[in-house]
């Protein structure tokens, strides 16, 4: 069997995050039938070990890496139950894809390359020690908990970008930070006779990934309100707040949001004027944003709005430093990605990252302290260490030399304003040598994705050159 082979084998086992128990059996059964040393823990990841071949006992070990887990979406009408039942794989041209879902090519070529490796004796090569781990596209639970013990190996192979001709050297370490403000430490605001009740609403944003576009100059929605908010309060129209509600995930720069204010009566040509002074910065990219407001006969609880305003307002958003090692690369961001309202606590979640620690671990404090001053719970999730760039990195040298010499072209090497495992096996692996390469995949994550199989053969072949 070859790569593709194995590639069509992993379709056919249900193996979307959260549901890895197949896969991973399937995995341990392949590595006994060959007598290769296995290990599975209790989380389903798999750690398979292939000795050197003849004459390349004093190698350096090379670990193999990459996740057994998809996204597993499919179209309405798909009648595929992906907990139970394989993909339906075909062709069109240069591209697989499955029918009505998810390929999973994000990550299951990384499992079908290292099956290959492992299966063909033909192959002279250095101890390989393939590490897949379960559940990267749910928070990288898989390569946190992971016992990585059996491993001699100081130089990593991740297999899970989805570009050819690009190696990423470095990316982001994160956390998730969460607010609760609680407003009802003030007096509930009573409505006067002429106030009026006004939902506003932010809609049509760019939104996107707040890694990859947040340097983009994308508004984010929860932000821009909370101008127009502060607008509306210091000039003395804002009385009250009953609602704030938006966005979908703290790493998604919030793409709209609503809001429910108790008001003196806005006319409409100064609520134009607000609102276009919120956004004002952002009228180049930000085209198809539409910011309304709608009086509603309703009258909810109200709460002073003032002081949480100027909290929000005064914490930072958006890119925070730029990387002084790799031009054009965010070093520190944060976003705010969700924004809740319930019976008068304000719900904030932020997710913070930096490709230093040491700058994400600044940024926390610097929201910490924010936080201590005011009548508002802060606390901290899903912490992930980062992926410094190593400027001396003999695995990356060898890995662009080979590239250069197969392809006549130099390949991109860059960094990723984003997570990825090879940071936490950074953080495990003292002076870990890493680098992250894949074929070209194209629409991840959706109904759409197809993995080019031209890009693919060419991936395989220069992997091999590079391990022999």
């Amino acid at each position: 069997m070859n790569y593709l082979d194995y590639f069509k084998k992993i379709a056919g086992i249900p193996h979307g995050s959260g549901n890895t128990k197949m896969i991973s059996d399937y995995l341990k059964d392949f590595a006994k039938e060959r007598n290769l040393e296995c290990y599975q823990d209790d989380l389903n990841n798999i750690i398979i070990i292939k000795e050197a071949s003849k004459g390349r006992e004093n190698d350096e070990p090379v670990i193999i890496q990459g996740h057994m887990d998809m996204v597993a979406v499919k179209e309405d009408t798909c009648d595929i139950d992906m907990t139970k039942e394989g993909l339906r794989l075909n062709t069109d041209g240069d591209f697989l894809y499955a029918e009505g879902t998810t390929l999973g090519g994000d990550d299951g070529i990384a499992v079908a390359y290292a099956l290959n490796l492992l299966d063909d004796d033909t192959l002279s090569l250095p101890r390989l020690e393939v590490v897949i781990t379960v559940d990267e596209e749910v928070g990288m639970e898989g390569a946190s908990a992971i016992d990585l013990s059996p491993l001699k190996g100081h130089t990593l192979i991740n297999i899970d970008s989805e570009e050819e001709g690009i190696f990423l050297v470095s990316c982001t370490g994160g956390a998730r930070v969460d607010f609760a403000y609680d407003c009802t430490k003030e007096p509930k605001v009573e409505p006067q006779p002429g106030n009026k009740v006004y939902e506003i609403e932010m809609s049509g944003f760019l939104g996107g990934h707040s890694g990859t576009e947040i340097d983009k100059n994308r508004a984010n929605a929860i932000r821009i309100m909370c101008r127009l908010l502060k607008k509306l309060s210091d000039t003395g129209f804002l009385l009250g707040l009953a609602d704030f509600n938006g966005g979908t995930a703290d790493n998604a720069i919030c793409n709209g949001c609503k809001a429910v204010i108790l008001s003196k009566a806005i006319e409409p040509e100064l609520f134009d004027m607000f609102k276009y002074e919120a956004i004002d910065k952002y009228f180049a990219t930000e085209k198809d944003a539409k910011i309304t407001s709608k009086e509603l006969n309703a009258t909810p609880d109200f709460y002073q709005a003032g002081d949480f305003l100027h909290f929000l307002i005064s914490l930072p958003d958006g890119v925070q430093a730029m990387s002084k090692d790799i031009e054009g690369l965010v070093e520190t961001s944060l976003n705010h990605g969700i924004i809740r309202m319930e019976n008068g606590i304000v719900h904030l979640s932020l997710s913070v990252r930096s490709n230093i620690d040491a700058k994400k671990d600044e940024l926390i404090k610097t929201l910490r302290e924010l936080a201590e001053i005011r009548p508002v719970k802060m606390s901290i999730r899903g912490e992930y260490p980062g992926w410094a760039y190593r400027e001396n990195s003999p695995l990356r040298d060898k890995m662009v030399r080979v590239y250069k010499e197969m392809f006549d072209k130099e390949p991109k090497v860059e960094a990723l304003h984003a997570g990825l495992e090879c940071g936490i096996f950074a953080s495990k692996i003292k002076d870990l040598d890493c680098i992250s390469f894949g074929p070209n995949i194209y629409d991840i994550h959706t109904v759409n994705e197809r993995l080019s199989l031209s890009s693919s053969e060419r991936m395989w072949e220069y992997l091999k050159k590079v391990l022999l």
